[in-house]
């Protein structure tokens, strides 16, 4: 992982609005602030970070017409209890777990109002990885070099901890805001990944091309926001290449066979020959599969048509 040791500027909040907070009774197993990332800033060896289901995202803040690059809470595995002080509205998507307002059932990709004292909570995981909770605004907290992402060495905390208070707006925002969003995600959970040929496909063998779309691939119990590493050997004779710049979704091969699908907090170079790249969508598709789940990639043509308008 990297490390940063320099101090970096927070930017201030936003002083025209009046802050309330959301307590954090439980953080949850991994629960992280996060936006759209960081951008501009890889010339200094900063990750993009960011959210790693962009889709399940978009929808929980589209539901309460918040910015597209609008704070939210992703949440891994198992979700946080949190008590609010003020009222505001919420919205969850992505992962299916079960969620608790007040110990009442609610539901996926749906507005709902809470109000000051109000808790929310949440229990068993029934598909999928990573959940996004949206609050109306968007969570206020530290921005660091353009984003609230957190991330370790850059924002004052890696992650959720028990017992902070994030930031939010008290002035709820409901103009134009969608009830339920209807969107079919039906294609989220499938194991066929999206991807393009990378920077170094055309490397392998054409046999070695043709494996790459017609094998399946286990996500070894490995995985993190950083990488995905797979635990099926590739045989290859591919050798290093001088370091070149990779991104979120990049999938390198490394000598020894082993595949790695790069992810939001990713390094922003890298040695090992890049053979796919991930599309926008196929990230998130990979961003909720589970450790020993098995994948497929599925090769995407470049659309050179609008290329070239």
């Amino acid at each position: 992982m990297t490390k940063f040791n320099r101090k970096f500027k927070q930017e201030p909040i936003n002083s025209l609005r009046h802050m309330a907070n959301i307590h954090v009774l439980r953080p949850g197993f991994y629960t992280t602030l996060q936006d759209t990332g960081r951008h501009g800033v890889a010339q200094y060896g900063v990750p993009q970070s960011g959210v790693m289901d962009s889709f399940s995202a978009g929808k929980a803040n589209l539901l309460l017409n918040n910015d597209p690059n609008a704070a939210v809470l992703e949440m891994l595995m198992t979700g946080p209890v949190l008590e609010f002080s003020s009222e505001t509205y919420i919205a969850v998507c992505g992962a299916q777990f079960d969620i608790l307002l007040n110990d009442q059932p609610i539901s996926l990709a749906k507005r709902y109002r809470v109000q000051k004292g109000d808790v929310l909570k949440f229990g068993r995981l029934h598909k999928g990885l990573r959940a996004y909770l949206a609050v109306s605004g968007g969570f206020q907290t530290e921005s660091v070099l353009g984003s609230r992402s957190q991330y370790p060495g850059i924002t004052a905390a890696p992650k959720l901890e028990k017992g902070v208070s994030l930031a939010i707006t008290d002035e709820v925002v409901t103009a134009k805001a969608l009830s339920r969003v209807n969107f079919e995600d039906t294609q989220l959970w499938d194991p066929v990944i999206e991807a393009y040929p990378g920077p170094e496909f055309e490397l392998l063998s054409t046999e070695e091309q043709q494996q790459l779309f017609e094998r399946s691939f286990t996500l070894s119990s490995k995985s993190n926001r950083m990488a995905i590493p797979f635990e099926e050997i590739f045989d290859n004779v591919l050798k290093g290449i001088t370091t070149g710049p990779v991104l979120p979704g990049t999938v390198q091969l490394t000598p020894s066979g082993t595949l790695i699908a790069l992810m939001r907090d990713c390094q922003v170079s890298g040695g090992y020959p890049r053979v796919l790249q991930l599309s926008t969508f196929g990230i998130c598709q990979l961003a909720q599969k589970r450790p020993g789940e098995a994948i497929s990639f599925k090769r995407k043509a470049l659309d050179t048509g609008a290329i070239s308008r």
